[in-house]
């Protein structure tokens, strides 16, 4: 009889690792482990940002930003410029520079010796003699980049339109948008990270124009609790704040969130661009290797809608902290 619970023990432990049994059957999955071989990029097509979201240009703006054109040597708003802040795209907000990259070229348009990391897409013209750049985010003709003329210890001119840009002083301001369950707790963790400004409560995703939350409750407008984080990516980048929330919600669950469930309270992300579109693929992918079968949805910049003024920073108002996010270390 022992031998054959010996035998019975033996079998046991070859089909299930000690591990998966001292767990109470959740396995500690390692780097690499596991593949779920999951195709996020099937899944989830890549979208360019949306024409709702950018903004209304007049026809000296859409001659450069949309037609490829060039303003007038020596006549833009900031080829002089020496004030300390941001440039950001005309079209869709974007920081684009800082006024610590830019120079006195003395070609006549604004000129930048470096971008904001992930903030400037290079292509070359048709013709191959010059190499365009655009924004990131929307695609918008800045100008052109020029190297080794010697100018900085970079050897790198942005050659910019005045007309394609924006400027306000201060550091630079970017913005992400996320899901994770009840934006009370999202909003609550993300603000605490060094280089987030500000978080805000809202909702996004979904076909109704700034719903209240009542009618989001009803779960027939599509839109997810959402919170929009504003940060200074020269601080802290869109990757380790992307890290950050998918350790402080479960990616995993499908239903909802915690004891949370229905349609409003899905994981998900909002990507601006192709850079974040990536950085997610890749992000996920890690937590897929590593065992986790992923539940966020990676979805293209949507409207967002504040939600309303009870809602935003609750767990201070109200002296407590969330009761279904907290941060687990994953990556």
């Amino acid at each position: 009889m022992r031998a054959a619970v010996r035998i019975l023990l033996l079998i046991i432990f070859i089909i299930f690792p000690a591990s998966v049994i001292a767990a109470g059957g959740s396995r500690d999955y390692k780097d690499n482990e596991v593949n779920m071989n999951k195709n996020f990029e099937e899944l989830y097509p890549f979208k360019t940002i949306d024409d709702s979201l950018k903004n209304s240009l007049e026809a000296s703006e859409a001659y450069v930003i949309l037609q490829k054109g060039t303003e007038r040597p020596f006549t833009g708003e900031y080829t002089d410029n020496e004030e300390e802040g941001t440039y950001y795209c005309r079209q869709c907000g974007s920081p684009l520079y800082v006024s610590e990259d830019k120079f006195h070229s003395g070609c006549g348009w604004p000129s930048f010796d470096d971008e904001i990391p992930g903030a400037v897409i290079r292509h070359p013209d048709a013709d191959g003699m010059r190499t365009e750049i655009v924004c990131a985010t929307c695609d918008a003709h800045l100008g052109h980049v020029f190297l080794n003329e010697g100018f900085t210890d970079k050897n790198t001119r942005h050659c910019v339109n005045s007309v394609s840009m924006t400027f306000e002083q201060g550091p630079p301001k970017a913005t992400a948008v996320y899901a994770g369950g009840c934006f009370w707790g999202v909003e609550y963790l993300m603000e605490s990270l060094e280089g987030v400004y500000d978080v805000v409560s809202g909702y996004s995703g979904g076909l109704t124009e700034d719903p209240t939350y009542q009618q989001v409750l009803t779960h027939t407008t599509g839109h997810l609790e959402s919170v929009r984080v504003t940060y200074n990516p020269l601080v802290i980048s869109y990757e380790q704040l992307t890290k950050y929330f998918l350790e402080i919600h479960d990616p995993t669950q499908t239903d909802g969130q915690g004891p949370d469930i229905g349609n409003q309270y899905l994981s998900a992300i909002f990507y601006s661009c192709r850079a974040e579109y990536d950085t997610i693929i890749r992000l996920l992918s890690i937590l897929e290797s590593k065992g986790y079968d992923i539940a966020t949805q990676i979805l293209p910049r949507a409207p967002f809608y504040e939600a309303e003024e009870y809602h935003q920073n609750y767990y201070d108002n109200k002296g407590s902290i969330p009761y279904c996010h907290s941060y687990t270390k994953r990556f």
